[in-house]
């Protein structure tokens, strides 16, 4: 840990003390904006129940924050590149602390949802360049290391948060959910003040507010086309006209803004980033390797609950190894990935990672949890090994003044990657298990594992073909 913030002659970024208090900032945030998510998720029966609402309308709760997330993550990583990185990250951490509080105070639906929308907007500010500042802070030497010690905190909470958030439901309100913010963002805000760098990327360029409109219009379109697939309406008698709709608006959308990006002098993503292959491959690997994680973090709970009968709480725990084998690897995983190929590093991650979703997808009619937890221990090792040198790789083949742009690409694939796998669990219960047949649910459930299994052997042949252009390099 030490040499994360020890200097050596060449060293670019910030000195290390600096870099502590940078480090200590963003991971602040990020601890927030993970420990927010969870937690939210699982409270969300408890909020319905308070308010008197119905699930539909609980589910906007969570669905509030991720769509504005997803609609304006471009956004502002491009804003990042004009303004620089310290006053776009300030304003989204200010912004989702003081929306938190105004979440915790909410008294109707319409304005929890209000202030979840303005949490979500302060979330993308943040999570969208926060990889971006710990490249332009951290030496190059070191990147590996702090994007594994990332993906350890991320993974931490997760296996924390559901026992926080049943705790904070069983004693207090789930207002607290939310008011326990305002003080980590009040530290966070006061560090990264302190340590952000206040230079800026020196782009004197018109903003690009046409392929701002257009990329709102398209990653909105898409989360809400996600969301109508995995709604009860798309079944056997086809997909919805809602589904069709949106996903009308994201074709056109997608199509005007590549149209666009084209052929403007400064656009909201420069499509000069992506003729480097293997910042295109890191890319789509990743967008396939979150597929993957969403389908199986959708589809387990109906498989412990609905088909071998566990109760919520065994459900919750039978989790917890998923994000142990993360804790376990990563940091490791990221070491690696600066002394030798994070490309080759990730994909041996990968086949880790198919290998524990095959084991997942070939569960018997009757497991233990013992046999299940083994199971999601070699999925969260195999993860763990492929996030953080995965990461680096599509940080580091690109050019800093790219940085923002790659920064957010990471979000946003990420973001997509898990919605659409929750779409897909949606589909193929609403199609097969139509009749609430607890046979034909288990058949759904693991029909998606399977298929959680062949996106991830995808995302194995993207990786090895990076591996092939990485040696033909050094040739």
């Amino acid at each position: 840990m030490m040499e994360l913030f020890t200097d050596k002659p060449g060293d670019e970024g910030l000195p290390g003390r600096e870099r502590a208090f940078v480090m200590a900032a963003t991971m602040t945030t990020t601890l927030m904006a993970v420990f927010d998510g969870t937690m939210v998720n699982i409270a969300l029966p408890s909020m319905a129940h308070a308010m008197q609402v119905s699930a539909n309308v609980a589910v906007w709760f969570a669905n509030g924050y991720l769509l504005s997330a997803a609609m304006t993550l471009a956004i502002f990583a491009a804003l990042a590149t004009r303004f620089g990185y310290r006053p776009v990250y300030l304003f989204g951490l200010a912004l989702f602390t003081l929306a938190s509080l105004g979440c915790a105070f909410s008294a109707s639906p319409e304005m929890l949802i209000g202030m979840r929308v303005l949490q979500g907007i302060g979330s993308a500010a943040t999570l969208s360049i926060a990889p971006a500042i710990l490249r332009s802070v951290f030496p190059g030497r070191l990147l590996g290391r702090i994007l594994g010690l990332n993906a350890l905190l991320i993974a931490s909470s997760t296996a924390i948060a559901p026992v926080l958030g049943g705790t904070l439901l069983e004693t207090l309100s789930w207002q607290w959910l939310f008011a326990i913010n305002l003080l980590p963002g009040s530290i966070a805000l006061y560090l990264a003040s302190r340590a952000i760098p206040r230079k800026t990327s020196g782009v004197s360029a018109p903003f690009d507010t046409v392929g701002a409109v257009l990329s709102v219009a398209l990653l909105g379109a898409l989360i809400m086309a996600a969301n109508s697939l995995s709604e009860a309406h798309a079944t056997t008698h086809g997909i919805s006209q809602m589904t069709m709709g949106w996903a009308g608006i994201a074709l056109v959308s997608a199509v005007a803004f590549i149209w666009h990006i084209r052929r403007v002098q400064a656009p909201l993503l420069p499509p000069a980033m992506f003729n480097n292959g293997r910042f295109s491959l890191a890319a789509l690997t990743s967008l396939a390797s979150f597929v993957s994680q969403g389908i199986t973090f959708i589809a387990l709970p109906f498989l412990f609950q609905s088909v071998y009968g566990y109760s919520a709480l065994t459900s919750a725990l039978l989790f917890t190894p998923w994000p142990v084998g993360i804790v376990l690897v990563a940091p490791h995983a990221g070491r690696l990935a600066d002394k030798y190929s994070p490309s080759l590093i990730s994909t041996l991650g990968l086949l880790v990672f198919v290998a524990g979703l095959t084991l997942l997808a070939t569960l018997p009619e009757q497991a233990s949890p013992l046999n299940i937890g083994l199971r999601s221990l070699v999925c969260g090792m195999g993860f763990g090994c492929f996030q953080s040198p995965n990461n680096r790789e599509m940080l580091s083949n690109v050019c800093r003044d790219y940085a923002s742009y790659a920064s957010g690409v990471l979000s946003i694939v990420r973001t997509f990657g898990q919605c659409l796998g929750a779409a897909v669990v949606g589909v193929l219960l609403a199609v097969m298990a139509s009749g609430a047949s607890r046979i034909l649910e288990a058949q759904a459930v693991r029909l998606s594992l399977w298929v959680a299994v062949g996106c991830c052997a995808a995302a194995v042949v993207m990786s090895v073909s990076r591996l092939r252009k990485h040696q033909q390099a050094a040739v």
